[in-house]
């Protein structure tokens, strides 16, 4: 072999290296596929869910009545809590004549302050439906009790 046929044969044997990048995938045409066994939605019902006119919302009125009696039933239900729960505990500070301080119910639940006033407003002023009433006291302590 000469010189020239050995210089080829190495310049041959080592290839460019390209960039080292992932190849482009190519997009799906396909959509999305129903899951086995699932009952296939009907005709009417899609076209009226697409087509929802402001009439509809006048046809559902009474369906507000019903969900406001079902929560003022549900309501009565959880006016009476379970003996000795942290909900019972609190009712009963808050039933007193001069109500409890912030500092009186986190003592008794081993609640911070932040969950006595989350469970004042949801549990009690709006599950339960009670008015529960706030001031400060003299020593400028929030004070908490159910109005009659």
């Amino acid at each position: 072999m000469t010189n020239e046929a050995v210089v080829a044969t190495e310049t041959a044997a080592v290839a460019e290296q390209g960039a080292n990048v992932a190849p482009e995938k190519a997009s799906s045409k396909k959509g999305a596929s129903q899951k086995k066994g699932a009952p296939k939605a009907k005709k009417e019902a899609k076209k009226a869910a697409k087509s929802a006119s402001p009439n509809t919302a006048a046809k559902s009125a009474p369906k507000s009545k019903e969900k406001a009696s079902k929560k003022a039933s549900k309501a009565a239900k959880t006016a009476t809590p379970r003996e000795g729960s942290k909900k019972e505990i609190v009712l009963d500070l808050l039933r007193r004549k001069d109500g409890a301080t912030m500092a009186e119910i986190a003592k008794a639940t081993d609640w911070q302050n932040h969950s006595i006033r989350g469970f004042i407003s949801g549990q009690l002023t709006k599950k339960m439906g009670l008015t529960v009433e706030s001031s400060k006291n003299d020593a400028g302590e929030r004070t908490y009790h159910i109005a009659k």
